[in-house]
């Protein structure tokens, strides 16, 4: 499952759940329980790992093995700390 490809991807790059959810502006808990599958986690969040992974969705989300990451499009990453920014008020 993906889930495991998460924890995975934040132990190769030496950072902790803390660190990693606060990237994506979630308490701890939260990010833990998205990492352990017990909670189904936005597809917005998973951008924002694969983007700070350097990772393609499709190999985050396990529809892939390669993790080459594609070429963004001009404003992508704002795009995405935007929607980011807007569930966290929600």
């Amino acid at each position: 499952m993906y889930f495991q490809r998460m924890r995975d991807l934040r132990e190769d790059a030496d950072k902790m759940q803390q660190e990693t959810a606060k990237l994506l502006h979630m308490h701890r808990s939260v990010y833990g329980r998205y990492e352990r599958g017990e909670r189904e986690i936005p597809v917005s969040a998973l951008m924002a790992l694969a983007d700070y992974y350097e990772v393609n969705l499709d190999y985050l989300v396990g529809r892939t093995n390669d993790s080459k990451m594609l070429p963004k499009a001009k404003g992508y990453q704002k795009l995405v700390e935007r929607t980011l920014q807007e569930e966290k008020k929600e």
